[in-house]
C-alpha cells in the first residue's frame, strides 16, 4: 500500500477515542483485533520499521504513533513477540510527552491515559515506579492501580509471565 493510502494520525485517534468503546481496549476479542488490523496493520508495520519518524514532531501525531507502537501492536500481533517489539520507543514517546507538557495540555483523560500507557506496559520497575504517580495525577487512582499491581508482578517475577510463550522465555 503507498503511504499516502496509509490512514493518518487524525484516523488512528478518532477510531480509538471516538468509534471504539472503553471496554474494546482492554479486553481480547478476536474481531476487534481482526478490524484493527485490517485498517491499521500497514501503518502499525511502518511504525515498527521507523518510517514514521516524522509524526514524533507533534502532540497529535505522537499521541497516533504511541497508539500504534503500545497497543494496535498488541491487537494486530497478539501472543506475538512483535507485540512488543514497540514497547522501549512508545515509552520514549511518553517520556516525550512529559518533557514536552502535552499532558497538562490535554483536557481528555483518555488520551492522558494512553500517553502513559507505555510506561505501564514497562517490564522495568523503575519506569513502572515512575508511572504510578502520573497516573494518579493525570488519570485516576483505579489505573494505578493496574500499575501497582504490574509493579507486584515485576517484584516477584522481574518480568511479565503471561509475555513468555510469545517472548520464548
Amino acid at each position: 500500500m503507498p503511504p499516502e493510502a496509509l490512514p493518518l494520525a487524525q484516523d488512528i485517534l478518532h477510531f480509538w477515542f471516538e468509534e471504539c468503546r472503553p471496554w474494546q481496549w482492554f479486553r481480547r476479542n478476536q474481531e476487534f483485533d481482526r478490524s484493527v488490523s485490517e485498517r491499521f496493520g500497514a501503518l502499525a508495520e511502518a511504525a515498527q520499521h521507523n518510517r514514521l519518524i516524522a509524526w514524533e514532531a507533534d502532540q497529535t501525531s505522537s499521541l497516533a504513533l504511541v497508539l500504534l507502537l503500545d497497543q494496535f501492536s498488541r491487537q494486530i500481533w497478539r501472543d506475538q513477540a512483535r507485540a512488543y517489539q514497540g514497547d522501549v520507543r512508545a515509552q520514549r514517546l511518553s517520556q516525550l510527552a512529559l518533557d514536552q507538557h502535552w499532558l497538562e495540555h490535554e483536557p481528555q483523560r483518555a488520551r492522558r491515559q494512553f500517553w502513559l500507557m507505555p510506561l505501564l506496559h514497562a517490564e522495568c520497575l523503575e519506569t513502572v515506579n515512575k508511572a504510578i504517580p502520573l497516573l494518579e495525577r493525570w488519570v485516576d487512582v483505579a489505573t494505578a492501580d493496574v500499575a501497582r499491581r504490574n509493579r507486584d508482578i515485576l517484584i516477584e517475577h522481574a518480568r511479565y509471565p503471561w509475555r513468555d510463550g510469545a517472548l520464548g522465555r
